[in-house]
C-alpha cells in the first residue's frame, strides 16, 4: 500500500509554479518539471550506457528522493538554493528528511531492499553515492530547466538579469557536455526534437471538461503513474528483478506518448462508441511508427514500441517477440525476458486518476465527472485488500452527500 500523506505529497507538485517572479506564456509546474526531467534522462542513460555501466534503479530512486527534496522546499530560486546547500545543505538535507520519514515509513528500496528512508538519506547526504547517475540525473535536470527558460526568455527578453539567468544556466549545461546525450540534444538534431516533442504534453490539461484544483497536464500524469508503478510492483513480486522494475517505471512514464497526437481522450467516450478504441489505437501506432519512432536511435525503437503495445496487459520477450501472458510468473520474472507488468500501469493510472479526482474535490471543486470518476474506481477496487487503501482519499465529501 502507499501511504496517503506520500500521494498528497506528489500531488503538492502539481501547485508549486515555478519561474513565478517572471513572465510566464503558459503556466509551469514543478510537477511537469520533474517529469520532463525524468523522461530527459531515460534519454541520457540510454546514451551513457553504451559507454559505462548505470544503475537505472538508482535513476529511478535518485528521481525519486530529488522530486521529494524539491516538494517540500518548495521553488526556492536555483541561485539561493545553490548558495543554502553550500553553506547549510546537511541541515536542509536532514530537514527534508525528517518532513518524508513519515511518508516513506514501512516502503522499501528495491534497489537494495533498505527503507526508502535510509536509501534517501544516503542518497542526499553522501556526494559519493550513485555519483553517476546523480550526474545523468543533474544533466536532465538543466536540460529541463533550459527548456522553461527559453519559453520565458523569449517572452520578456527584455528583463532586468534575464540575460545572466541565461548565461548561468548554458554555464551549468556545458558541466556535462561529456555526457554523450547532452551533446546530441544540443546538437539541435532529432534527439533535440524528441525532448521538444515530450514537452509538448505540458499544454495539455487533463479533465479538459473539469474544472480542478490543482490543474494537472498529461506530462504531469505520466510522472505520478510511473512513480505509483514503481512502488506498487512489491505487491507483486517481493524481489522483482532489476528489469522488470525498469519496465515498470519506464513504460508507466511513456504510457501516454501517443497523446501528443490525440489529446486526451476521456475513457467514458473510448467504452461508449463501438469500435471507437481500437481506431485509436490504430491511428497511435501510426503516428508513433511515422512521427515518434524516427526520433530516436533505432536501438531504442523496439523498447518503445515493448512499453507502449498492449501498455496495460502483462508480457514478457521471447528472443525478439512479445508475449502478453496472463500474469508474471517466477520462472519469467529474469532479466532475460523483460517482464513488464501491464496490470500495474493499470492500477497506477486508474490510481492517479482517482487522486486527481479526489484531490480537486478536498479542495471544495466539486463536478458530476468527478464524482463520477471516485465512485466507479472506489467500487472497482474497493473488495481488494491490497489496493483499496489506495482508492480511500480523506477528507473529501462523503458521496451520498455530494450536490
Amino acid at each position: 500500500m502507499i501511504p496517503t500523506r506520500l500521494i498528497t505529497r506528489i500531488f503538492e507538485a502539481a501547485s508549486i509554479q515555478r519561474w513565478n517572479d517572471h513572465v510566464r506564456p503558459v503556466e509551469l509546474t514543478e510537477l511537469d518539471k520533474q517529469a520532463h526531467k525524468m523522461l530527459i534522462a531515460y534519454m541520457l542513460g540510454r546514451f551513457q550506457e553504451q559507454q559505462q555501466e548505470i544503475s537505472w534503479l538508482r535513476i529511478i530512486e535518485g528521481g525519486l528522493f530529488e522530486f521529494l527534496q524539491r516538494v517540500v522546499l518548495t521553488d526556492i530560486k536555483p541561485p539561493v538554493f545553490h548558495y543554502l546547500m553550500k553553506k547549510v545543505g546537511r541541515q536542509l538535507n536532514r530537514y527534508v528528511i525528517e518532513q518524508v520519514e513519515g511518508d516513506l515509513s514501512g516502503l522499501k528500496s528495491m534497489a537494495s531492499g533498505r527503507a526508502l528512508v535510509d536509501e534517501m538519506t544516503s542518497y542526499l547526504e553522501d556526494p559519493k553515492c550513485c555519483a553517476d547517475e546523480k550526474r545523468i540525473l543533474n544533466a536532465s535536470h538543466y536540460l529541463a530547466t533550459k527548456w522553461e527558460f527559453e519559453l520565458v526568455y523569449n517572452a520578456f527578453p527584455k528583463m532586468y538579469g534575464i540575460h545572466e539567468t541565461k548565461r548561468e544556466i548554458e554555464d551549468k549545461i556545458e558541466d556535462y557536455y561529456e555526457l554523450t546525450g547532452v551533446q546530441k540534444i544540443l546538437l539541435g538534431g532529432k534527439s533535440h526534437h524528441f525532448v521538444d516533442l515530450l514537452s509538448q504534453l505540458r499544454f495539455q490539461k487533463r479533465w479538459s471538461k473539469t474544472p480542478r484544483i490543482p490543474e494537472t497536464t498529461v506530462l504531469g500524469h505520466m510522472l505520478v503513474v510511473a512513480i505509483f508503478s514503481y512502488l506498487l510492483t512489491p505487491l507483486r513480486a517481493k524481489r522483482p528483478c532489476k528489469k522488470r522494475i525498469y519496465n515498470n517505471f519506464f513504460s508507466a512514464l511513456y504510457h501516454d506518448l501517443p497523446e501528443v497526437y490525440t489529446r486526451d481522450i476521456i475513457s467514458p467516450v473510448k467504452r461508449k462508441v463501438a469500435g471507437l478504441e481500437d481506431v485509436i489505437l490504430e491511428y497511435e501506432k501510426k503516428k508513433l511508427e511515422q512521427k515518434i519512432l524516427p526520433l530516436l536511435p533505432e536501438t531504442w525503437q523496439k523498447e518503445l514500441i515493448y512499453f507502449l503495445e498492449n501498455q496495460f496487459r502483462d508480457r514478457i520477450m521471447e528472443g525478439d517477440r512479445h508475449r502478453v501472458v496472463r500474469e508474471i510468473v517466477d520462472e519469467w520474472d529474469r532479466d532475460e525476458f523483460s517482464p513488464v507488468d501491464g496490470t500495474i500501469v493499470k492500477v497506477a493510472d486508474e490510481m492517479a486518476a482517482y487522486w486527481e479526482a479526489a484531490t480537486s474535490l478536498s479542495h471544495g471543486i466539486w463536478s458530476p465527472h468527478l464524482e463520477e470518476a471516485m465512485n466507479s474506481l472506489e467500487d472497482k477496487y474497493g473488495h481488494n485488500d491490497m489496493l483499496a487503501p489506495c482508492f480511500k482519499a480523506p477528507g473529501t465529501i462523503p458521496r451520498r452527500s455530494r450536490p
